[in-house]
């Protein structure tokens, strides 16, 4: 028996890197009744599923808070507060806060800095940060005009200095820089460690120094020379990694830009008419079957179809096409898409949840918050990096006191505080999904609809990309070109048997046949019995007479010669026309050629994936002398024709034997198993069926350029996740050992903790800001 569950979308404030993501994970997946939780970094927030039987999103909300994040309740959504403005509330807020401590830290930092400069002044040239280069620019560039301008600073008692920079520094670490020690405790308390810990320990263990320095200075006193202190640096490491943490949320919300502008184009309010007034009433109570009224400029509020005018519509927010399109009574319309030039009345068929807008950005919010393959591998890292890096920092630290000639404990926690700060998970933690979700908004303003990071990186690795014909290569417009009666069979009868089967066929080409019979269908005979075989044709019984529609192998199989029309036909298929045959009780009565025109641009678009080191292939059930004619036509030089759908499976199947990756592209209703097997499925889209169930990307633009242009967009956002990686990685290969003092020995070198921390804040930024690129990358 399956327990009921009910879901809550959490806000989670705080998060920085994986390792917070995983904490927050851990944490409530072990509550009581937890099911299933998802934690966005990308989003800060937590999608939890849970037995409200035995915890509740209040008791949620209080697991998150105990580990040390900012957590709360969401709002009810109304007409002017939906879920994404609070999401945007909170980003700005979040940023506003680091920005706000991290400039006053700053600004708190440089006067510490300015008063322990009488401080390093008192040490010796030899002393243990002789080796800092921060320290030596100090000394050489700040100190002598500091010295001239601030004579009453070198005056005043080492031990007022020293106070006073106790008393700053506490203020720092108690406002600025509390929750990295509310975390790090938390953390600890429960058996986990982020950057949070680093931080902590990190800062931590100076201050403790410097305090223990500022005590019991004695215990310290180095040939004569009085003990260093360390609270300018604990100050400023502070300030730089609050200014690091606000640039990445500053940096966050740009990169989800493309969701809330989305999210926004949803309209509040809708003018319907009711009872033969025209009513004013917000979005959330307009119903199915209401006649919205759009006038020109306006944005239809909902999904629907057009009961009475004619005019264009922009659906640029949908296909990212700039060009109106004309719609007239009967067309549908999409909501949030702009009315251009006329008055229109519209019959709702979608508002809410179910609407084309709101599946769009459901889709993207899933696809965002998926995880990429190529993720794995840093989240493994990241989830013993910390660890790791405090066993380095203590490893450091006893090296310096037991390998130098003259052991400085003060060299020791300097190298070891280094070390903690300088490492960075958080560019690990960012290198991946930070490009996911800007390629994902970037393709949606291009019309591509890429459901997630593991589709975007096999989208990347395609090397085949197949295509269907019908709808594909084609306009997807059948129609019928011409026709052949057989000799004794009137053109009216054979028309209205024909369309009458036919219209009990969804495929295209059956539909060709009862758009050509028009007003000759009329009035429509009994249809009986009625069978469809998928890629062949159709059987029933028509006025008590038995008819078949279909291929040529079909009406063959079924015992009847087609010889009469055979001749035709072939020349109809070597002009790349599709040919369906009609039977009447046995006998061959009449073929019919359907053209459906090669897409204009489909040898453009050929040659530019051929360009990319593309194999191109071209799979169709149609006959092969009217495959090859398409093939032609469209530059595809291979062909694989006359299957089946099953029979197109196995065609998939047979390149992936041979090592292929393939892409599947199809219009996603009548290739859904072979979309379903490719590596990749790619549907091109009606514009409301936006989420093929078949499909990992869809492509909303009827226009086979996107096909090119989701595949560069995928080769580059996956040159940019390696970039972003490798960068991750190099820093911190190099800069821990760096930080612990590897060339002091050869250069004189020891970095700075504030150094430290400043390369740490520069490496996750430079991470987000490498993402940030792809907004402005050319697919075409």
């Amino acid at each position: 028996m399956s327990v009921p569950t009910e879901t809550v979308t959490l806000p989670v404030e705080g998060m920085t890197c994986a390792a917070c993501q995983a904490t927050v994970q851990r944490a409530l997946s072990t509550q009581p009744g937890v099911t299933k939780a998802a934690v966005n970094l990308m989003m800060n927030e937590a999608t939890v599923h849970f037995d409200p039987a035995a915890t509740s999103p209040g008791q949620l909300v209080a697991a998150i808070n105990d580990i040390g994040y900012v957590s709360r309740l969401p709002l009810a959504a109304d007409a002017t507060s939906s879920a994404d403005d609070q999401r945007e509330q909170q980003q700005r807020r979040e940023y506003e806060t680091l920005r706000a401590k991290s400039l006053v830290s700053l600004a708190i930092g440089a006067v510490a800095m300015m008063a322990s400069m009488p401080l390093m002044g008192g040490r010796s040239p030899h002393a243990e940060h002789a080796g800092d280069p921060l320290l030596r620019w100090v000394m050489t560039a700040v100190d002598p005009p500091a010295r001239a301008a601030l004579p009453w600073l070198y005056a005043l008692a080492p031990q007022v200095l020293t106070y006073a920079l106790l008393a700053a520094t506490i203020l720092v670490m108690t406002w600025a820089g509390r929750h990295f020690y509310t975390r790090a405790w938390s953390g600890l308390t429960h058996g986990t460690a982020d950057m949070s810990t680093l931080i902590a320990v990190g800062t931590g263990a100076a201050f403790l120094y410097s305090l223990a320095a500022t005590l019991t200075p004695q215990w310290f006193v180095t040939d004569g020379a009085r003990p260093d202190v360390y609270y300018e640096a604990v100050i400023i490491i502070i300030a730089l990694v609050l200014l690091g943490n606000a640039m990445e949320a500053r940096a966050k919300t740009q990169t989800t830009r493309a969701l809330r502008q989305l999210a926004k184009l949803q309209a509040s309010s809708a003018r319907v008419r009711r009872d033969g007034q025209e009513l004013d009433i917000p979005i959330a109570e307009v119903r199915a079957g209401d006649i919205v009224l759009v006038r020109p400029g306006e944005r239809f509020p909902v999904d629907g179809e057009i009961t009475s005018g004619s005019g264009a519509v922009d659906e640029s927010m949908l296909t990212g096409e700039s060009m109106p399109v004309e719609k007239a009574v009967g067309d549908r319309v999409i909501g949030a898409t702009v009315n251009k030039t006329a008055a229109l009345e519209v019959r709702a068929t979608a508002i809410g949840t179910t609407s084309v807008l709101a599946r769009i950005v459901t889709l993207m919010k899933e696809a965002q918050g998926s995880q990429a393959p190529i993720q794995r591998l840093a989240d493994r890292i990241s989830a013993v990096f910390v660890p790791v890096v405090i066993l380095i920092a203590i490893a450091t630290f006893a090296a310096w006191m037991v390998l130098p000639e003259t052991p400085s404990f003060a060299s020791a926690i300097t190298a070891a505080v280094s070390v903690l700060i300088i490492a960075c998970p958080c560019a690990m933690g960012l290198a991946v999904p930070t490009a996911v979700l800007v390629a994902s908004g970037r393709g949606a303003a291009a019309g591509i609809l890429i459901k997630g990071g593991e589709p975007l990186e096999r989208l990347a690795a395609v090397d085949t990309v197949v295509f269907d014909k019908t709808g594909t290569l084609t306009e997807g417009t059948p129609h019928v070109a011409d026709m052949l009666i057989a000799p004794g069979h009137q053109r009216q009868t054979v028309l209205r048997v024909a369309a009458a089967l036919e219209s009990h066929s969804e495929h295209p080409l059956a539909k060709a046949v009862v758009a050509a019979a028009g007003p000759l269908a009329e009035p429509q005979p009994a249809v009986d019995n009625v069978i469809a075989l998928p890629g062949k044709g159709v059987f029933g019984i028509v006025d008590g007479t038995h008819v078949i529609a279909g291929t040529e192998a079909l009406l063959r199989a079924s015992g009847v010669d087609v010889t009469p029309l055979e001749s035709r036909a072939r020349e109809w298929a070597a002009e790349a026309n599709t040919v369906i045959f009609v039977a009447m009780a046995g006998q061959a009565v009449a073929a019919f050629a359907i053209a459906d025109t090669v897409r204009p641009n489909a040898r453009a678009v050929v040659a530019a994936l051929r360009g990319h080191g593309l194999r191109t292939v071209m799979l169709t059930g149609d006959r092969r002398a009217t495959a090859e004619a398409v093939a032609k036509h469209a530059g595809v030089n291979e062909v694989i024709a006359e299957v089946l759908p099953d029979g197109k499976v196995a065609a998939i199947k047979a390149l992936q034997a041979a090592g292929q990756v393939v892409a599947m592209v199809g219009d996603g209703l009548n290739d859904a198993p072979a979309l379903a097997q490719a590596d990749i499925g790619m549907a091109m889209a009606s514009g409301t069926d936006i989420a093929s169930e078949a499909a990992s990307v869809t492509l909303m633009r009827s226009d086979l350029a996107s096909v090119t242009e989701a595949i560069v967009l995928a080769r580059k956002t996956m040159r940019t996740m390696k970039q972003n990686l490798f960068w991750a990685f190099v820093y911190n290969v190099i800069g821990i050992p760096v930080a612990a003092g590897v060339l002091y020995p050869v250069f004189g070198i020891l970095l700075s903790p504030i150094l430290a921390s400043a390369a740490m804040a520069f490496s996750s930024v430079s991470v987000v800001s490498n993402s940030l690129r792809l907004r402005a990358v050319k697919l075409s």
